[in-house]
């Protein structure tokens, strides 16, 4: 099954942040987004990567379980 789009309210609900917050992000181009008919929208996948990009953690400190 191919992935979804969503929106900036399921982005800022995903992240716990105010859809301000989101709007922010996406006008200075630090999240991964684009438009679909004047709206934008993402890629969960997208969003899941960038979070891990942009953790302050290394994943060598959390291996995954065995």
């Amino acid at each position: 099954m191919e992935e979804g789009l969503i929106t900036i309210q399921q982005v800022a609900d995903y992240l716990k942040v105010d859809r301000f917050t989101i709007y922010r992000l996406v006008t200075q181009k630090r999240i991964p987004a684009f438009k679909v008919g004047g709206q934008w929208r993402f890629k969960q996948s997208m969003i899941d990567a960038w979070l891990m990009r942009n953790a302050n953690i290394s994943e060598d400190r959390f291996p995954a379980a065995r």
